[in-house]
């Protein structure tokens, strides 16, 4: 199996990152799960993405309304955060995350290990770590031959 790691030792390397990694999402879409600790940077990803794709609205986390919408761009961005959720409460929205998978957007859910693995569609899984230097070490694994097409061109 395929597995990106990109270590960004500061902000502009990280917006670097986020900018190819746009690139290759724009046209069709993606589906992606952000896992990590709090604070590791996953928001801050997805500020990155949308505003290289375009998004004028701000960008913010959506920890206490689960889901937002950005719809500026010119393909929708649909940010979940599933941290708050109980097990019921991720089970309510299992259907509605299998909705924002299919179709051109992009959708990003944070905290998807509350997701009790009911996301077996495509997809692409980022892990954000960060080190004592503040580095931050992002790892992209795909799931399905989409996803795997896409991580292998962070990889040029």
């Amino acid at each position: 199996m395929i597995n990106y790691e990109k270590i960004c030792k500061n902000i502009e390397e990280t917006k670097d990152l986020a900018y190819r990694f746009a690139k290759l999402i724009e046209k069709n879409g993606c589906f992606i799960n952000l896992y990590g600790e709090i604070g590791a940077g996953k928001t801050a990803f997805v500020k990155l993405v949308a505003e290289a794709i375009g998004v004028t609205e701000k960008v913010t986390s959506p920890s206490f309304v689960i889901l937002n919408e950005y719809h500026s761009a010119n393909i929708p961005i649909y940010h979940f955060d599933l941290y708050r959720l109980e097990n019921e409460g991720v089970k309510t929205i299992t259907d509605e995350l299998r909705e924002y998978s299919e179709g051109r957007q992009i959708t990003f859910v944070e905290w998807a290990e509350f997701s009790q693995n009911e996301i077996p569609f495509n997809h692409i899984k980022i892990n954000v770590t960060y080190d004592d230097n503040d580095f931050r070490k992002y790892s992209f694994l795909p799931v399905g031959e989409t996803c795997t097409e896409i991580v292998k061109g962070l990889m040029q």
